[in-house]
């Protein structure tokens, strides 16, 4: 029996909030840039496969996104430009539905000012459920001059133009404490105009000042102000070969927060993503991928994001993070069989409240709107995604240890396609002796743009801990010399044993699953059968 996560209750499947008139917002995206088409109305935006049974409006939820810095700015801008993609291929008739009710808001905007939000019927302006922070200002006003910038409005965002200068202390004690209330204040009126609220997805990144310190700050005050709804956090690891000095200072100073105030936890490294997309490069320029594909595909090119004269080295990188999320959200954003709703993946797959941690992984990793290439045969779709080749952080899960693994797949896939593939694949994977069931699957029943199928798997896996170490070695590369300390303990409120105290967290993330680890060379046991005397 796998140990529930105390943290955990099913009270916090979903948070109804009241809307108020001073929680309105200002109108924005027309129906021409979401390509108006409509599809029937998903049932149910976000619950799991009971709840989506009969139709009822009451158990409708939604989610919000929290993108925190540059790099958390530019994966959200991709996944808003790709989520109003894959719903514009099927909502036909240019309908405000369930479905997008889970991550947009329609707005009527015909008499100015903040306009009003319309629950049914034709779609007016699309709004997304979103905050947008960054303490300089570049990256959103890049997303308010592009084609996304009727999505957003300067309610939805906070910045200032100082940055934090690489150094988390600035970004979670300077501007966490100095923005705090307008924060607070925009959280709440954002969450005023959802119905049920769900979750909040925080995008950030870990290297440098304002994703790892402001980001962190973020989901502190999320656990203050809205204790109740789950925290999905997708947080980008810098590589060895990181330009910002002091990133490993900053990743270990935000993975105490992650560890304490996080409900699920997507790390990504920068080192993967950079090899999935030259190998992507790779197959496209030699033709491995069929005539019909694009080289400037979604995936490779920022073509239909922020207008740029030239595309920027991050961009393709930034596209996989977003195809991520617009998988794990296809469940609350569309009916299937089996949807996964997102509470259950937290409950499913964090049997213990620190180990939070789920390794990702894409198949196919070209999955996006304008790519048609020839469809991966399904047995190897479920192989690729248990290879260290599709895996979004360095690491290869079939050689260590699964506590639990969940499967969402999208598009025409029985559920015996899934179960015949479980079956054929647990022979060659590890888990632990008291979950050897530990499997959460998910079907649904709208695939991708222009495929017949895509898998998403998420591992709660033994195989983060080399990430986890690697940072701490060079944690304390600079820590012995107390290099660069200095820049941090000038800053109010930040002291030295922030660092200890954020040491000593990582090195107790990482001695369980060194507990964990020494369990796997252990003898499986099998439950005795029933004998039958003769």
């Amino acid at each position: 029996m796998v140990p529930s996560t105390p943290s955990l209750a099913v009270g916090r499947a979903c948070v109804s909030l009241t809307r108020t008139a001073s929680g309105t917002r200002e109108a924005g995206l027309s129906e021409a840039r979401f390509g108006v088409g409509g599809a029937s109305p998903s049932p149910v935006g976000g619950g799991g496969a009971a709840a989506r049974a009969p139709l009822v409006t009451a158990t409708m939820t939604q989610s919000v996104v929290v993108q925190v810095g540059q790099c958390g700015n530019q994966i959200g801008c991709r996944f808003w430009d790709l989520a109003l993609r894959e719903h514009a291929a099927v909502n036909k008739k240019g309908i405000y539905d369930e479905a997008l009710s889970s991550f947009f808001r329609n707005v009527d905007t015909r008499n100015g000012g903040d306009g009003a939000d319309i629950h049914k019927g034709k779609i007016f302006s699309l709004k997304a459920r979103a905050l947008l922070i960054d303490m300089e200002e570049g990256v959103v006003n890049e997303i308010l001059q592009g084609p996304l910038r009727d999505v957003f409005d300067s309610k939805q965002l906070i910045t200032d133009v100082s940055g934090s200068g690489n150094n988390w202390a600035v970004g979670h004690k300077l501007y966490g404490y100095q923005y705090r209330e307008h924060i607070v204040e925009k959280l709440r009126r954002t969450a005023e105009h959802c119905d049920c609220l769900q979750c909040f997805f925080v995008i950030h990144s870990m290297g440098g000042g304002t994703g790892s310190g402001l980001g962190t700050f973020v989901l502190n005050v999320l656990e203050d102000e809205f204790p109740e709804v789950y925290r999905f956090v997708t947080s980008v690891y810098p590589s060895g070969e990181d330009d910002v000095i002091t990133s490993p200072y900053n990743s270990v100073l935000a993975m105490k927060e992650l560890n304490e105030h996080a409900d699920c936890v997507l790390p990504i490294e920068n080192e993967s993503l950079f090899s999935i997309v030259s190998k992507i490069h790779q197959m496209t320029s030699s033709g491995k991928l069929g005539s019909t594909v694009k080289q400037n595909s979604l995936l490779t090119s920022s073509a239909g994001s922020i207008k740029t004269e030239q595309e920027k080295p991050f961009d393709a990188m930034n596209n996989i993070v977003a195809n991520l999320l617009l998988n794990l959200t296809s469940s609350a954003r569309f009916e299937g069989s089996l949807n996964m709703d997102l509470n259950e993946i937290s409950m499913n797959l964090v049997p213990f409240p620190r180990l939070h941690y789920l390794v990702s992984s894409l198949t196919p990793l070209y999955t996006l709107a304008d790519v048609n290439v020839p469809s991966r045969r399904l047995d190897q779709m479920f192989s690729d995604a248990f290879s260290k080749d599709h895996q979004l952080i360095q690491a290869d899960p079939k050689h260590s240890l699964y506590l639990a693994c969940a499967l969402l797949v999208r598009g025409n896939v029985q559920v015996s396609d899934l179960r015949r593939n479980i079956e054929r694949l647990k022979p060659s994977l590890h888990f632990v002796s008291w979950n050897q069931e530990g499997w959460k699957t998910g079907l649904c029943s709208v695939p991708p743009v222009g495929h017949s199928h895509s898998l998403l798997a998420l591992a709660n896996n033994t195989c983060v801990k080399p990430t986890f170490t690697e940072l701490k070695d060079r944690f304390m590369k600079l820590y012995k010399k107390k290099a660069h300390l200095h820049h941090y303990l000038h800053v109010d409120g930040m002291e030295q044993s922030c660092f200890s105290e954020a040491i000593s967290s990582l090195s107790d993330l990482i001695e369980e699953y060194n507990q964990l680890d020494a369990t796997k060379s252990a003898p499986r046991t099998y439950p005795s059968r029933l004998k039958i005397a003769m």
